[in-house]
């Protein structure tokens, strides 16, 4: 197991236990912060939109053109922006930072 940093709505920082295979979204709902997720991670919804701290886009596999075109809806899109449904954690993410985005 390993953990990932999330900054919630308020600007707080947070350090989350994480399970391999497990998508970000659900990671981040497990422990009991709103990351929407409305679509259960289909990636139909956009609602899950995360910003990701800039020195860890490098190790994230880049998104597919279902998720870019879900971007394309979010109301306030980042050089960083990611869905957290289509991020699956892995090892090599050990302390990953994401911030939580208001959803519109």
């Amino acid at each position: 197991m390993g953990v990932i940093r999330i900054t919630d709505l308020d600007g707080k920082d947070h350090e989350l236990d994480a399970v391999e295979g497990w998508r970000i979204m659900e990671i981040i709902r497990e422990h009991g912060f709103e990351v929407g997720g409305l679509c259960g991670g289909a990636c139909a919804c956009a609602t899950c939109h995360v910003e990701v701290c800039a020195k860890w886009v490098p190790k994230l596999h880049p998104a597919r053109d279902e998720e870019e075109a879900m971007l394309d809806e979010v109301p306030i899109l980042t050089p960083t922006s990611r869905l957290s449904c289509q991020i699956i954690y892995t090892p090599d993410l050990d302390g990953l930072a994401v911030k939580l985005v208001p959803q519109a």
